[in-house]
């Protein structure tokens, strides 16, 4: 069985991670009428405003409480309260998500403490749900950041009650989206679920609040996403979809609070998976799948038996956080491709080493390169940053994950469920058969006075 390591090295060469806070920010960003709020230095802000901007070429209303050299030593409390009372005055939020920093945690300041202190102190913040969520820097990634963030909201916006005798109960379902979902990912998923005659409530949902769209009048806070009232109705559902390990820890929170059935889904990409999913919607609605989503699978059935001719053999070698790292893994080993090297940005959830190749390490893009040029890759799948490393090796790379900065769009690419994954194949498929400059080996046979196919006969 592969086990996962860690790069021995003093540093990071060439990062490979987001860090936690801009993945709790880009959480908050799927509750309406939101503003994230980083509590801590300038640049811990304006560094993770770059890339959300970068990668969704869109506004962001990332804030900050701009810590100074003297509240670093002395405490950031009045900042943080100054910061929450500005926004309440200028924005009006209806949601301001704290995330801390390393700069903060380090120090060790009682944030919970000082949070509920300011909310006695200041009745104006009044209509304006504070959820704090504790995202330093040294600890986990983009993925563990959402999901504290997610179940920081959970925690503070569901209340302790059982809903699931009430109709609407009978006729929703929560997703807890997983923060490699792109907003067409969400709406893919949204749509599958409503094919069974069922509502679903996704949180965090970015489908409305960073999928690229110009609204009729500025807003200064989050462009959509769930409204509170319907995460306040999370425990009206009949069952729960947690996307990602990483989203396990919501799930549970959520369940525990309102004892709604929890299923975790690894990734929903792939056959088997979109499979398990449809055959759980049709059992909890009592209704058989329908003739599109039927339809949709046989599709995904005929991409794959075409697009395994051209990837089967090829050498791949991915880089990625962890629960999208283990399901590119798993969609290109059953294409046929071999996973040659595998780095994670953070250690994998649950121990789920297994599925990864023998030299899966966890480490940052310099790692990536050294054991993509050992093992010989034909392609890299990475972000955006594993553009030069792609170049020096000569190979071409496959953008996934967070940031895709070099290229427009990311956030429509669709990857998951039925019509995703025959997306992702295709993609996948005619990006190896953009780089042949003649036909593949075992198809043809080299003469000397040309190319011949097996029968024998010149090919022109």
């Amino acid at each position: 069985m592969a086990r996962l390591g860690v790069a021995r090295k003093a540093y990071s060469l060439d990062p490979l991670k987001s860090s936690a806070p801009l993945g709790a920010a880009l959480a908050f960003l799927g509750v309406e009428g939101s503003v994230p709020l980083f509590h801590g230095a300038q640049g811990c802000t304006s560094f993770a405003l770059v890339l959300a901007v970068k990668h969704f070429r869109e506004a962001i209303p990332l804030q900050t409480t701009a810590l100074d050299e003297v509240s670093t030593i002395l405490g950031g409390a009045n900042h943080l309260e100054q910061a929450l009372l500005n926004l309440k005055r200028r924005m009006n939020p209806k949601v301001i998500g704290i995330a801390s920093t390393a700069l903060v945690e380090t120090r060790g300041e009682d944030l919970q403490g000082e949070l509920r202190s300011i909310a006695l102190r200041c009745p104006e913040l009044a209509g304006t749900a504070v959820v704090f969520a504790s995202t330093p820097d040294f600890d986990g990634a983009i993925e563990q950041g959402w999901a504290k963030a997610t179940a920081a909201l959970v925690q503070s916006l569901v209340p302790r009650e059982d809903l699931r005798a009430t109709e609407d109960a009978r006729a929703s379902v929560n997703v807890l989206a997983g923060v490699h979902e792109t907003a067409a990912d969400i709406e893919e998923v949204r749509d599958v679920v409503e094919s069974f005659g069922l509502k679903a409530r996704v949180v965090p949902d970015l489908s409305p609040s960073l999928d690229g769209h110009v609204p009729d009048t500025y807003v200064a806070t989050s462009l959509g996403g769930t409204r509170i009232e319907e995460i306040a109705r999370m425990g009206a559902a009949a069952h729960t979809i947690a996307i990602g390990e990483h989203m396990r820890c919501a799930a549970e929170a959520l369940e525990s609070r309102t004892s709604v059935p929890t299923t975790v889904f690894p990734t929903l990409m792939g056959l088997e998976t979109t499979d398990r999913l449809v055959a759980l919607l049709s059992r909890v609605s009592g209704r058989p799948a329908p003739m599109r989503i039927r339809r949709e699978r046989s599709r995904l059935v005929d991409a794959l038996l075409d697009c395994h001719l051209v990837v089967r053999g090829k050498r791949v070698a991915i880089g990625a956080d962890p629960d999208l790292l283990l399901a590119l893994s798993a969609q290109l080993t059953a294409l046929g491709a071999e996973v040659v090297a595998s780095v994670s940005s953070t250690d994998l959830a649950r121990d789920r080493d297994a599925a990864l190749c023998e030299d899966a390490v966890v480490g940052d893009l310099s790692d990536l390169e050294d054991r993509a040029k050992c093992a010989q890759a034909e392609l890299l799948v990475t972000h955006s940053h594993g553009r030069r490393a792609a170049s020096r090796l000569g190979i071409p790379l496959f953008r996934v994950g967070f940031p895709i900065f070099d290229r427009v769009g990311a956030q429509h690419r669709q990857h998951i469920g039925y019509a995703g994954t025959r997306k992702f194949v295709c993609e996948l498929a005619n990006m190896f058969l953009s780089e042949w400059h003649e036909p593949p080996s075992g198809l043809v046979e080299r003469t000397g006075r040309g190319k011949e196919s097996e029968d024998g006969r010149e090919l022109s």
